[in-house]
This record gives C-alpha cells, sequence and structure tokens, in this order.
C-alpha cells in the first residue's frame, strides 16, 4: 500500500496533493471527484485531512476489495483500474488505437513504447517505489 501511495503522491505522501495532469484527483491514492462523491465527500475534504485522517477513507475504498488483493499489481490495479483486480500481468489496459484518450492519459505507464499498457508495466511503476522503499528497511 505505502508503494502505491509514494508512486501516486509523488511520493509527499500528501492528502493535498493533486493530479498533475489535471484530472481533480487528490489525495494518498488520488481519488478521483466522483468516486469521492460516491463514497459521500469530496476531494476538497479529503484534501483537508491530515494523512492519517485521509488513511480511513482509504481503508474504506478498498474494503469492497478485501480477500481479492492477492499481489501488488492487484492493490495498484484497485486504484488505477479496478475492472482489472486480478487480471495477471499480461492483461491489456489500454492501447494508443483501442482507447487513445485513456492510453493518452496513461502513456507514461507504457514502458516500452509499443502502444499497449498491461497490468505489469503499470505496475512495475509501483513496484520500483517498493523497491526504492526496500532499501530503507532494517
Amino acid at each position: 500500500m505505502m508503494s502505491c501511495m509514494a508512486f501516486e503522491s509523488a511520493e509527499t505522501f500528501s492528502p493535498s496533493v493533486k493530479n498533475a495532469a489535471g484530472s481533480g484527483a487528490t489525495g494518498l491514492i488520488q481519488f478521483m471527484p466522483a468516486t469521492a462523491r460516491g463514497m459521500g465527500t469530496t476531494v476538497e475534504h479529503l484534501a483537508s485531512l491530515t494523512a492519517e485522517q485521509q488513511l480511513e477513507w482509504v481503508r474504506d475504498y478498498f474494503m469492497p476489495y478485501r480477500g481479492r488483493l492477492t499481489s501488488l499489481s492487484s492493490v495498484y490495479m484497485a486504484i488505477l483500474w479496478p475492472k482489472a483486480v486480478g487480471q495477471p500481468d499480461s492483461a491489456v489496459l489500454w492501447t494508443r488505437e483501442g482507447s487513445p484518450i485513456t492510453y493518452k492519459q496513461n502513456a507514461g505507464l507504457d514502458t516500452n513504447k509499443d502502444g499497449t499498457i498491461t497490468v505489469g508495466e503499470a505496475a512495475n511503476k509501483v513496484r520500483a517505489k517498493y523497491e526504492r522503499g526496500a532499501l530503507f528497511a532494517a
């Protein structure tokens, strides 16, 4: 979870960090405005919380996925693209031709620049945060 929050918050772990692409996503796991509304709050409210307070909302967000998050990839997919929770790393999320808008918004995840973003490629960005964090583990 810490790896996901490190990636999503640009390693700030700030509850008020905004999505650089302008989507309106905010916070530790980049809550989208519609997601926040669906949870009975707003991104503005979430941004006003301390990190510890926002973690309660993060917990609530993940509750529907209990028992299904068996890998780092699945945890990150619950944040990025919930339809892909439980899919193998080879599963295709978006392609340049098939879903151009979503692909463009996430093009930085296409590590091999082949026009296809897979679960594994997306999770690799989070995995790198995990490996970086492990450098500080005792």
